[in-house]
């Protein structure tokens, strides 16, 4: 389960982001490519948050879905997993959506 180390990674830049100030909300984006689970990072979360300024804290957490583009007849599509092939049959498919892993934004008091 790598997102413990994700989310005490994500605990660390909120916290030296804030500068003590406490923290209401973390909003991040954890797109359904990128390889993170989200409700394990929703479950590592208030581990991490204990005793910190992020303890009490909501966490949101939006889910972009993956899509594609095929390079070979340029049809986009939806992606539901990590395997991209274009109904065309090509598999040379540009990842547009679904890989993000970041913090969208965070509320102090």
């Amino acid at each position: 389960m790598h997102e413990l180390g994700i989310t005490q990674g994500i605990a660390e830049a909120v916290l030296d982001a804030v500068a003590g100030a406490r923290v209401t909300c973390v909003h991040l984006e954890i797109g359904t490519l990128s390889g993170v689970v989200a409700d394990s990072v929703r479950f590592c979360f208030d581990l991490v948050a204990e005793g910190t300024a992020l303890e009490g804290a909501r966490l949101e957490i939006a889910e972009p879905a993956g899509r594609g583009a095929c390079r070979d007849c340029g049809n986009e599509f939806d992606l539901a997993g990590p395997i991209a092939l274009c109904r065309c049959g090509g598999g040379d498919v540009e990842i547009l959506a679904g890989r993000e892993l970041r913090i969208r934004s965070v509320e102090v008091e």
